[in-house]
């Protein structure tokens, strides 16, 4: 149900989108639902995996182009400074054009990119190929956040985004164990790390024509008045349903001659809260998320790990991904969103004091492991809050704005963290960590509306 502030500021087609909304939110989960799923989860396997990627070689690259220290900062930063870009561009692009032409742009710069990262002579081109293929794979948390979320039953959307993220972190432990068996080898006379560029453009190019079958976003299609192309896509889906769709009383609503929300208006009063809340936690998140997965090589060499060592335990640490987001299945539609961010984001700062402080190979690899286990429930969680904040007409570009902050912020995270780690040592960096973590579930707590089980399309909080 809309209220008062969103019929007033509702376009001509907010009733067609409320209709498509509603029909979208009573369906049972059907097979295009599992499709889309699995098929966005595949492509965000390849966006973890890139985005694991430079930080887990880091060292390798260190040794093989004697980078210095300015270099090596810029390297682990290039990628997330061209998410940023990609994260503003490609928002405004699936809010305009559609989400499905959206994805279809993503893949295609990222593929291209990335290979050419592969056949990097020297630190340079290195640099800029990893910024251009960042400007690609910068969009697709947000926009496969915001396309599930569209499409996907508000009982059950919790649990399938989670289920994408599931097979998406596959990606991480995949780059840690390919990196431990493609760095010690030179493949056909070239260097292993190389191939790992190769995979990830491969694989990103397989996704390129699986979602090319994508259907587009049925609210979206309401949204720019399309609302045959929704209805029709919407029916298909009820018709996949046994015995068919339950029937449904449509309420027309009246909409008022007002122009269509724009992406000011993520500052108007009803939203502005949401918006404040957004970009500080956007912010802080991925202090404690990427500067354990960036940077975990670093903090094992510090330990006095040597680097196949080093890349053995971060290999095994990243296991915790896929696993966490696996535990967040049975309890993320259940528990209200912003506390279990909360409670996870506690679960991390835990677990990293205990890795900082670790002194075995086996109890920085079980901390290490628990790390990544809570980061990925909070992740999986993280995800599904932000996609929820937005009325469909803006929520690409409206939610792309705010992920792109932690792209800026992930790009600091090597000029800001890597100093203290080499100055001060791991404790001191979790310290860091711990602090921003806690700051970001206070904000969250206080600022956060509750979204578990509501429509996307639920009325506008005062």
């Amino acid at each position: 149900m809309l209220d008062t502030v969103t019929k007033r500021a509702a376009p001509a087609g907010a009733s067609a989108t409320a209709s498509i909304g509603a029909r979208l939110d009573r369906m049972p989960i059907t097979p295009t639902h599992r499709s889309i799923t699995a098929v966005i989860g595949v492509g965000l396997l390849f966006d973890t995996f890139e985005n694991n990627l430079s930080g887990t070689i880091a060292k390798v690259l260190q040794e093989d182009f004697a980078f210095g220290a300015t270099q090596l900062k810029l390297v682990l930063a290039s990628a997330f400074i061209g998410q940023f870009i990609g994260s503003l561009l490609l928002g405004k692009v699936a809010d305009r054009f559609g989400r499905r032409r959206a994805f279809l742009i993503n893949l295609a710069i990222y593929s291209g990119f990335s290979l050419l990262g592969a056949f990097s002579p020297n630190a340079a081109w290195l640099i800029a190929t990893r910024f251009l293929a960042g400007i690609g794979i910068g969009a697709e948390q947000s926009l496969s956040d915001c396309y599930l979320s569209d499409v996907l039953p508000a009982a059950k959307r919790g649990r399938f985004i989670a289920w994408a993220y599931t097979l998406a972190f596959c990606g991480v432990p995949a780059v840690g164990f390919a990196a431990l068996w493609l760095v010690p080898l030179t493949p056909l006379g070239v260097d292993g790390w190389r191939w790992l560029f190769v995979i990830g453009a491969l694989g990103s190019a397989v996704v390129w024509v699986l979602r090319r079958r994508l259907i587009e976003s049925p609210r979206w299609l309401a949204a720019v008045g399309r609302e045959d192309e929704a209805d029709e896509l919407v029916s298909r889906m009820e018709a996949e349903v046994p015995g068919g769709a339950p029937a449904m009383e449509v309420v027309k609503e009246e909409a008022a001659d007002t122009p269509p929300m724009r992406l000011r208006d993520i500052f108007h009063p009803q939203l502005r809260r949401r918006t404040v809340m957004l970009w500080i936690f956007c912010v802080l998140s991925v202090v404690g998320y990427y500067g354990f997965g960036t940077l975990a090589p670093q903090i094992l060499a510090a330990k006095g790990y040597g680097i196949v060592a080093g890349l053995g335990f971060t290999a095994v640490s990243f296991l915790g991904y896929p696993v966490g987001s696996a535990l967040s299945l049975p309890i993320i539609d259940r528990v209200e969103r912003k506390r279990l961010v909360a409670a996870s984001a506690a679960a991390m700062v835990v677990a990293g004091l205990g890795f900082s402080f670790a002194g075995s190979a086996t109890l920085i690899m079980v901390f290490g492991f628990t790390y990544t286990v809570c980061s990925n429930v909070f992740s999986s969680v993280s995800h599904v809050y932000l996609a929820e904040q937005y009325p469909t007409a803006i929520r690409a570009a409206a939610s792309g704005a705010a992920y792109s902050l932690s792209k800026l912020s992930a790009a600091t995270l090597p000029f800001v963290l890597l100093p203290v780690l080499q100055s001060y040592g791991p404790v001191a960096l979790f310290a860091v960590i711990a602090t921003v973590m806690t700051a970001l579930a206070v904000t969250v707590l206080t600022l956060g509306d509750r979204t578990t089980g509501a429509s996307v399309d639920r009325a506008l909080s005062s």
